[in-house]
């Protein structure tokens, strides 16, 4: 055997033990952070996030009677004249498909839209379309916003003590309680959730087999 074959079995033979010598701790490296970022990381995460914030943690689900009706964070629909209504909604309240319309100002679908709603709001609340508040008309940006203006909800007041058979300043009480302020008194925008408010009405006020 000529050296020059020699040459070239000793450089194979080191290449190749080279190689494995190279696959074996990055196959170790990269299974124990797999483990550490995407188990043990991520595990701690979720156990300290339910220790501080238990209710945020769990989808800050509401019960009504033992039962959950939905999450604090989420929008859903309320049509009966006892509760108080929430914002339009672009993608119909559902949260697995969160988003806008898209939709610029000047769309023929939209104007015919909010035409429409404003002309049936306004003969419901006997108000100008002036006088409607624009979360009246206009959804959120993701279509779940849970909250509403103080001013949306003042208007459905009438609405819903005649519903119920309260009076109007006993109703005006609750909403000036439920009504939750900018946060650390300078970031956003007096709002009242929706869903909060309907269930603080049932509370107060139960209905026979009331289902906010």
């Amino acid at each position: 055997m000529t050296n020059s074959m020699k040459t070239a079995q000793i450089s194979q033979s080191f290449q190749s033990t080279h190689s494995a010598s190279n696959w074996r701790p990055a196959l170790t490296l990269s299974a124990l952070m797999l483990w550490i970022c995407g188990g043990l990381y991520s595990a701690s995460l979720t156990s300290v996030a339910g220790l501080l914030f238990p209710q945020q943690a769990t989808g800050s689900i509401l019960q009504h009677n033992g039962k959950a009706v939905g999450s604090v964070q989420v929008a859903q629909p309320f049509t009966a004249a006892t509760y108080l209504h929430s914002r339009p909604s672009s993608v119909g309240y559902d949260p697995m498909a969160t988003g806008g319309s898209n939709m610029a100002p000047d769309n023929p679908a939209l104007r015919e839209r909010v035409a429409a709603e404003s002309q049936r709001l306004t003969a419901l609340y006997q108000v100008s379309a002036a006088e409607l508040p624009v979360d009246l008309l206009a959804s959120s940006g993701a279509g779940l916003d849970p909250h509403i203006s103080p001013a949306a909800a003042q208007l459905q007041l009438a609405r819903i003590a005649e519903a119920r058979g309260q009076q109007l300043s006993v109703l005006q009480a609750l909403l000036t309680k439920q009504t939750e302020q900018k946060q650390w008194g300078f970031f956003g925008q007096p709002r009242v959730n929706v869903l909060q408010f309907n269930l603080a009405l049932d509370q107060q006020f139960p209905l026979a087999a009331s289902q906010p």
